[in-house]
């Protein structure tokens, strides 16, 4: 049987396409012959190879990290569009690393930090993050960033765990078998996290900052009311072409605050 068939067998919708990765990727026909097998048990693809595409970056991927997905896109494309030539942008939760990569991909000047609770992610995203000259931290959300930073940063891209508990179960099998728990499990509600993103934001945004946190389009009016009730201005924007919806909220600039006294002065 030859592997293309092997593959559609297994389930694999784009067959043809995931062949000519794993034969590109394969250093010897064992290693191609142990990697159709990974693929057919159920392993994710950008595990096996070592690597996944995200936002025309070629990401790395290592077992048991969370791989980004294609409709994590728009949260990049959103944060993008938020932050200025260097800005101080922070990726928390952040897995591979691939959200804060993509997001400064382009710019010659920012400062990117990046931080994870599970060990096996902050490895991963170092491998993605410090090549382009950020920094990554081991640790629980704000508690693992350096502290220079509270209050000075102008885009927060979060991807937290926002899965059901009891929705796990029905997740496919290579995302709740090979991905690590805690980058699923958003507790009872699948908010767990989101509560505490929100609750802290305003203290680590600077005046003016935003903080995006993807959401589900069942969950985004609760993500975006954890954002106003912890004082910050909300919207919610959806793309229907990859599925991907934000929660956005931003921190007020207060005329007492130095970007607004910037504005001032300059119309003085």
């Amino acid at each position: 049987m030859d592997i293309v068939t092997r593959l559609r067998a297994a389930g694999c919708v784009f067959a043809e396409d995931e062949a000519e990765l794993l034969t590109a990727a394969a250093s010897s026909p064992e290693d191609l012959e142990s990697m159709v097998d990974r693929r057919v048990s159920g392993l994710p693809l950008e595990q096996i190879v070592g690597w996944a595409e995200f936002c025309g970056l070629r990401i790395a991927v290592e077992p048991g990290v969370f791989v980004p997905r294609r409709r994590t896109e728009f949260l990049v494309e959103q944060a993008s569009a938020l932050v200025s030539p260097g800005g101080v942008v922070v990726d928390l939760c952040c897995g591979t690393g691939a959200i804060g990569v993509a997001t400064v991909a382009g710019m010659s000047e920012f400062s990117l930090y990046a931080a994870d609770i599970d060990p096996a992610a902050v490895r991963c995203a170092r491998r993605n993050v410090e090549p382009v000259g950020g920094q990554v931290f081991e640790g629980d959300l704000y508690d693992a960033l350096p502290p220079e930073i509270r209050g000075r940063v102008d885009v927060l891209v979060v991807n937290a765990p926002y899965v059901p508990t009891d929705d796990i179960g029905m997740m496919p099998p290579e995302a709740r078998d090979h991905e690590a728990r805690v980058a699923l499990d958003g507790g009872s509600d699948g908010l767990e996290v989101h509560r505490r993103v929100a609750a802290d934001a305003s203290a680590w945004l600077k005046p003016g900052g935003h903080v995006l946190i993807e959401t589900s389009v069942r969950q985004a009016a609760s993500t975006q009311r954890l954002l106003a009730d912890a004082g910050l201005t909300t919207r919610v924007e959806h793309s229907e072409e990859v599925d991907g919806t934000v929660a956005i909220g931003r921190r007020a600039v207060s005329f007492g605050d130095d970007a607004d006294q910037s504005v001032r002065r300059g119309r003085s």
